[in-house]
């Protein structure tokens, strides 16, 4: 039986994929990371063949003894947690002589912003692509100042040298409703129309010309599966180590776009008085949402060609304006504006 140790279970992106992986495979024995009561409960409601244990990413011991145990770690709690990722590298080290293990961590495609956070440069289009096949991995892994959490997945790279084999999922903004036992609401698109309905009127950073890729939540999930399956056959063909990092990514958005849609959508719903999307600088955009720079005006291009190339992934979750009309519809009732 194929054992499984997870991080994240109650997380957007860690729920969703958990919710994928028992419903493709309840034959797996699976145990969660879980902080408390409340959230093991979550778990348990939804998927009560799942095993749980109570600690966080600090628990450093706990975690490296799960690893210790598991035939397939899922990493998919806080990218930013470098000490869980030591504590993932010294479990490793713990596994019996000859007895290989994986590891599967989330990270995320802001480790290619350093350009435009070293130089405060938000708001502005940048051509520069990033690519996860041979010739572009290089450039993505070299240690980069201000490069968000790359510290962490070095780390996991590096724990694959001490006899494991890991991958490294890497989306871009992520949108859609998440399927798992605790939040299902991703970040930026939400965020980003919560604060335009707040102030009632949109925004972007800058000019508001900056690029990311986007992909749908279900499209990660489905990564994350094809990935804990090659683990479980024992690697099949999926690539591992310093080559198993794989962006995830289905088409861009430049963020004033999504603004002026969010707006179009406010405005037949009655939320708002005008389609207009308001230049701010990076230092105002910042007090209407403290990510607003980091995640509204940067430039996070990519391009996924490892996983459709070696796993065949092929996305299929749609366009991420299409999935406006649903959040905008969703905030306002947060906001108990309808």
């Amino acid at each position: 039986m194929t054992r499984i140790f997870l991080t994240g279970a109650t997380g957007y992106i860690g729920g969703d994929a958990l919710y994928n992986v028992v419903e493709k495979h309840p034959d797996y024995h699976i145990t969660a990371l879980v902080r408390s009561k409340e959230k093991g409960q979550l778990v348990r409601g939804r998927f009560p063949s799942v095993d749980l244990v109570y600690g966080d990413l600090d628990d450093f011991n706990l975690l490296a003894d799960q690893v210790s145990k598991a035939d397939i770690t899922c990493h998919w709690a806080s990218c930013e947690h470098e000490g869980a990722a030591k504590a993932i590298a010294e479990g490793f080290s713990r596994k019996p002589a000859h007895t290989a293990g994986f590891v599967i961590h989330l990270s995320g495609s802001d480790i290619v912003c350093s350009s435009d956070i070293t130089a405060g440069t938000y708001g502005e289009e940048r051509d520069e692509i990033f690519t996860d096949d041979d010739d572009g991995l290089d450039k993505v892994l070299t240690p980069t100042q201000n490069a968000p959490h790359q510290e962490v997945d070095l780390t996991i790279i590096e724990a694959g040298k001490k006899g494991g084999k890991t991958a490294i999922v890497c989306p871009s903004a992520i949108f859609g409703l998440g399927r798992g036992p605790g939040n299902t609401r991703s970040i930026q698109v939400p965020e980003l129309a919560s604060h335009i309905l707040q102030r009632k009127y949109a925004f972007s950073v800058g000019q508001g010309k900056n690029v990311w890729s986007s992909v749908h939540i279900h499209d990660v999930s489905n990564l994350f599966l094809l990935l804990v399956e090659a683990a479980a056959q024992g690697g099949g063909s999926a690539a591992w180590g310093a080559g198993g990092f794989y962006f995830v990514e289905n088409g861009e958005l430049s963020w004033t776009a999504a603004s002026r849609k969010i707006a179009e959508v406010a405005l037949k719903q009655g939320l708002l008085e005008s389609t207009d999307v308001e230049c701010v600088n990076p230092e105002e955009a910042d007090k209407i949402w403290p990510y607003s720079t980091a995640y509204l005006g940067t430039n996070s291009r990519v391009r996924s060609i490892r996983a459709r190339k070696i796993l065949g992934w092929t996305p299929v979750g749609g366009n991420i304006f299409a999935d406006i009309p649903a959040v905008v519809a969703a905030e306002a009732k947060t906001l108990k504006l309808a």
